[in-house]
């Protein structure tokens, strides 16, 4: 995937990236709040238009689809998990994950078992006649997972999926996600800004800064070395605890 411009009004929220993730890599994006990885990750589903470059997924240009071509990518070939769930309230936890199925014309009975099983797979056996305002936030965010992964996806983006959820439940939803990902070998783009998680799930990972990539590697050796002062401050809590970790250090608990 490769894109390289997009523009909001008179500001320029993401330029000059190019970048190529592998089928089955979980890639992420990490930055701070406005440094454009959000603004990009929809740009790759052409839910905010590029204004230059190219956007290309399994060799198609998604860039140069008409409404048709993108309405059947959007349905068949990729998936996104918001952070904010993204749930129909009125409508079950069996009828939400099975949603992207019916839209694509599946009769109910043969959603339904496949909504089921999705359900089971993300530990909310028992739930799936429940409303998403019964559930917990961690709850809905499983259901969001089932939902897309359920649809089979090439390609499944996940925007800061587990940034408004408590420590516990974040690292529980992480462990579950790399399972499944074991599992289905999905092809990730992760967006966070959590350091911590984004050297916990990427293959390789990009920081982001006022709408550009200022370094791209494996997440190790980021770490290690860091392109600039930017991407130093970002890393130095996570260098000074693994000094730490080697020198049989523990951290002062105050």
């Amino acid at each position: 995937m490769v894109t390289n411009a997009v523009q909001r009004g008179a500001v320029t929220a993401v330029r000059d990236v190019s970048f190529q993730v592998e089928r089955g890599e979980v890639f992420v994006i990490m930055g701070l709040s406005g440094s454009g990885k959000s603004t990009l990750i929809r740009c790759l589903l052409r839910l905010i238009e590029p204004t230059a470059g190219t956007i290309m997924a399994d060799g198609q240009d998604v860039t140069a689809m008409n409404i048709q071509q993108l309405r059947e990518f959007r349905r068949y070939r990729v998936a996104m998990v918001f952070q904010h769930y993204g749930l129909l309230p009125h409508r079950t936890v069996l009828e939400n994950v099975g949603f992207g199925l019916k839209l694509r014309g599946v009769n109910k009975a043969e959603r339904e078992e496949a909504a089921l099983k999705a359900i089971e797979s993300v530990g909310l056996a028992g739930w799936e006649k429940r409303y998403p305002g019964d559930l917990s936030g961690g709850m809905q965010q499983r259901v969001g997972i089932a939902r897309a992964l359920l649809q089979d996806p090439n390609i499944l983006l996940l925007d800061e999926p587990f940034s408004g959820l408590d420590p516990l439940i974040r690292r529980e939803l992480q462990d579950e996600l790399m399972r499944l990902q074991a599992e289905f070998q999905t092809t990730m783009l992760f967006v966070t800004h959590d350091l911590q998680e984004a050297l916990l799930l990427g293959d390789r990972m990009a920081v982001m800064r006022d709408g550009t990539f200022v370094q791209v590697g494996k997440p190790h050796e980021i770490v290690k070395q860091p392109a600039d002062d930017y991407v130093r401050r970002f890393v130095q809590d996570e260098r000074r605890m693994a000094q730490l970790a080697n020198e049989g250090g523990r951290v002062k608990q105050t």
